[in-house]
């Protein structure tokens, strides 16, 4: 999210905080009923604005709300994504994204046994969403989860202390 904030102008800080807080909820509320529309409400109890709470609710098609700036579209295009590609990474020898490729990524979402959680047709209507090729799209989100990879522990750290 930082990084599509970075590249558009936006503020990265306001994005990040989308993104982290995104699911917050999930683990407690993770029926479709409940999730994020709890979470939304613990948010607005706390202080956060109305722009972080909308932002939130429409990354879930099945909430009603439409997806209408570029920080929302933006995070339902990153979403089941970054997922994905963590799914991807994972699996390499190294568990690092830096043996991620778009290429790869893309073919994998071919095979419907691998990481079957992930809802493909949100990844494909999120580059359509935001308006972007989605080959690039999924090459712009791996090189910006490399920027933070240590981060994330997929630098491949935790495979050679293995």
């Amino acid at each position: 999210m930082r990084a599509y904030a970075r590249k558009t102008g936006a503020d990265e800080d306001l994005w990040g905080t989308v993104g982290l807080l995104h699911d917050f909820d999930y683990e407690k509320y993770p029926s479709p009923d409940d999730h994020p529309q709890k979470g939304s409400a613990i948010l607005k109890d706390r202080g956060y604005s109305e722009e972080v709470r909308r932002a939130i609710l429409s990354h879930a098609s099945y909430t009603g709300v439409a997806r209408l700036s570029t920080m929302e579209k933006a995070l339902f295009a990153c979403d089941e994504l970054a997922g994905f590609i963590t799914a991807c990474a994972l699996v390499k020898p190294g568990k690092s994204l830096m043996e991620v490729e778009a290429s790869s990524v893309r073919k994998k979402m071919k095979d419907k046994a691998f990481a079957r959680s992930v809802h493909r047709e949100d990844i494909l209507e999120g580059a359509a969403e935001l308006g972007v090729d989605l080959e690039t799209h999924m090459a712009f989100c791996i090189k910006a989860m490399q920027g933070i990879s240590s981060q994330l522990g997929l630098d491949g750290s935790a495979a050679n202390s293995a």
